[in-house]
């Protein structure tokens, strides 16, 4: 494998991932009845797009074609079954499934960082943007743990 298919290859799985959570949210962010948690999946919608935005201008950069569309594992009908079977339509339900989400997005990140095999320019995209998907983590993470109690 050239180098820029290694960095095509590891950003195209991340966009993937990134384009799954952008789906999910804009979907969670129409069902749910509550304005500002609707508001929040719609922003977070929004930094996805930034996210798939910014990995497919660097993967074009190394010569290669982005992504456009999302992972097979996550086809949003698998997502909403098992949301619908477990915990019906309720808020906390789209709320612990986007966390779970952002779970598999910030592991993804993490994996391409520890990987041998990421390429320089990959690199230095995803720790770029590593902040973004850790506050979009931490942003679920807390609104789960809040939503519990």
């Amino acid at each position: 494998m050239t180098t820029e298919t290694k960095t095509t290859h590891t950003l195209n799985d991340l966009i993937e991932i990134a384009r799954d959570g952008k789906d999910f949210y804009t979907e969670a962010a129409g069902k749910v009845k509550d304005a500002e948690l609707s508001a929040l999946f719609t922003r977070i919608a929004g930094v996805k797009d930034e996210l798939v935005r910014s990995l497919s201008a660097t993967v074009l950069a190394a010569g290669g074609k982005p992504a456009d569309h999302g992972t097979v594992v996550g086809s949003m009908q698998q997502f909403y079954g098992k949301v619908r079977a477990t915990l019906g339509d309720t808020q906390y339900g789209y709320v612990a499934e986007l966390e779970e989400s952002e779970d598999r997005l910030l592991k993804a990140f993490k994996d391409t960082l520890t990987d041998s095999d990421t390429t320089p320019a990959a690199r230095q995209e995803v720790q770029r943007l590593l902040p973004q998907v850790q506050e979009c983590h931490a942003v679920m993470r807390d609104r789960k743990h809040a939503m519990k109690h």
